[in-house]
């Protein structure tokens, strides 16, 4: 179900300030109650991807005595989520027309 909307779920869950991957995975846990609990295979090569269409910047930090790689919007990376914003109400509401209209 998530396959093409977990990039701007990522996006959205970092619109709301810089995260390591594994504070992403527990956001978007938390976030969507539990509906979204995603294994760190899933969720990594997706910010790779993201950080490579510059959609996302990284740094590593020390946190808790051991380094880790913090992501965070680019601008790009902000413009993009507005951009899948709007796609999905778009997408959503004509879903929910349709659904509600059959039958």
């Amino acid at each position: 179900m998530l396959k093409g909307h977990l990039e701007p779920l990522l996006l959205a869950v970092l619109a709301k300030g810089p995260a390591h991957g594994y504070a992403i995975i527990e956001s978007l846990k938390a976030a969507s109650a539990g509906e979204f609990d995603l294994p760190e295979g899933t969720v990594y090569p997706a910010l790779h991807r993201l950080e490579k269409a510059d959609l996302l910047v990284s740094r590593w930090v020390k946190a808790e005595g051991r380094p880790r790689r913090v992501y965070e919007l680019s601008d790009r990376g902000l413009r993009a989520l507005g951009e899948s914003r709007e796609r999905w109400s778009h997408f959503s509401r004509a879903v929910t027309t349709v659904l509600g209209s059959a039958g």
